[in-house]
């Protein structure tokens, strides 16, 4: 398989390289150091799956799950694997919702990572042993689980302190959209002023 790698650290990149050319299953043909790079590459360079970091900088496309829903848009056929540290199930989840194929954490064994591609390159979905343990162990399915993927991503980026209209302007939607998106998120979470929406994602963990 043709392999992209993306990942904002040169050291984990070429870690990635090393592992990969190793395995002897996978041609690497391109790499990226952010998200901007990334989306040019994918743009120039044909490839049959990626492996990427989750959290890098980089424009509009910054945040992960406006990254992930991007690539999935412009290329649907296109197999993401992330190698990546999330700090909560939240996060998680939230990526497994935007049909990503596997995911490994940057704490496993090498071997995961393989696992990870070997389970890919049959049409399979592969979750590393940390993250089934990590999402197991975590009590009754999180209620910010029953959002969709875009209200998850406004939940967050209100969590970080941005406005209504900053949102709208980051994600190119409309001011009333956003609104509605939020909208729907409280009533989803049974909440009903802003303090507690931003406690309750803060609580929860729904920001890296």
């Amino acid at each position: 398989m043709r392999v992209v790698i993306a990942d904002d650290h040169c050291v984990v990149r070429i870690g990635l390289r090393m592992l990969i050319s190793a395995s002897r299953q996978c041609e690497i043909v391109g790499e990226a150091d952010g998200v901007d790079s990334l989306m040019n590459l994918l743009a120039e360079t044909p490839c049959d799956l990626l492996i990427t970091d989750f959290a890098m900088p980089g424009g509009q496309n910054a945040d992960g799950l406006k990254m992930l829903s991007t690539i999935q848009r412009r290329y649907p056929k296109l197999p993401i694997i992330l190698v990546t540290m999330f700090s909560s199930a939240t996060t998680a989840r939230a990526a497994l919702a935007q049909r990503v194929s596997a995911i490994v954490t940057k704490a496993d064994s090498a071997n995961e990572l393989l696992l990870a591609i070997s389970a890919v390159s049959n049409g399979r979905r592969y979750l590393s042993e940390r993250l089934r343990t990590m999402l197991t162990n975590t009590s009754s399915p999180l209620p910010e689980s029953r959002l969709s993927a875009k209200e998850h991503e406004v939940v967050r980026m209100l969590a970080s302190g941005m406005t209504v209209s900053e949102i709208a302007s980051h994600f190119k939607r409309s001011v009333s959209t956003i609104s509605k998106q939020k909208n729907m998120a409280m009533l989803r979470l049974g909440i009903s002023t802003d303090v507690d929406l931003f406690s309750y994602a803060r609580d929860n963990g729904m920001s890296l």
